[in-house]
């Protein structure tokens, strides 16, 4: 069911820089999958440098659009993604240490909001352009709920210089 106050799909961003790269992204999405989360979109695959962080592999990125359909709350679909990510070995020891997966919730909709435990939209996915050219290839239309821009326009005037490239398998 929808949340009241989201009024369109949610958008989750992949990310894996350990093993598998591939793999691991596939095995993300078949989590959401079977999390009953209905993934109506996803990205083309982008090989993208770690910023951010220390050296460390490049990452395999890409994001799916989430139908609005049946979609959970906000913590809720947060809930499980969590449980995807730790199904799949994700450890939390070290902030920005390379992972096998990643899995943020970018957008739910137009919701804004700031708990403990969530953030809408996610706080620095507007600065990031291993976030931002995959988003962009889905819902370039789409507009930041706190900054009012599209995600062209983040896009466009993005400071982020870090490479994006398609991912040739």
């Amino acid at each position: 069911m929808l949340h009241p106050s989201s009024n369109a799909n949610a958008y989750i961003s992949l990310g894996s820089n350990l093993g598998d790269r591939a793999g691991n992204l596939l095995m993300g999405i078949q989590g959401m999958l079977n999390e009953g989360l209905e993934i109506s979109r996803v990205s083309n695959v982008y090989e993208t440098e770690p910023v951010e962080t220390f050296p460390q592999p490049a990452f395999l990125n890409m994001v799916a659009e989430l139908s609005s359909r049946v979609l959970p709350p906000p913590e809720q679909l947060m809930t499980r993604l969590l449980r995807v990510e730790y199904a799949l070995g994700r450890m939390r020891e070290t902030a920005m240490a390379p992972r096998t997966i990643d899995l943020d919730l970018l957008l739910y909709g137009d919701d804004t909001r700031s708990t403990e435990f969530l953030t809408l939209p996610h706080p620095r996915f507007h600065l990031r352009r291993f976030v931002l050219t995959p988003l962009a290839e889905l819902a370039p239309r789409i507009v930041h709920p706190r900054l009012n821009l599209t995600v062209t326009d983040l896009l466009k005037n993005l400071e982020d210089r870090s490479e994006v490239k398609r991912w040739q398998p």
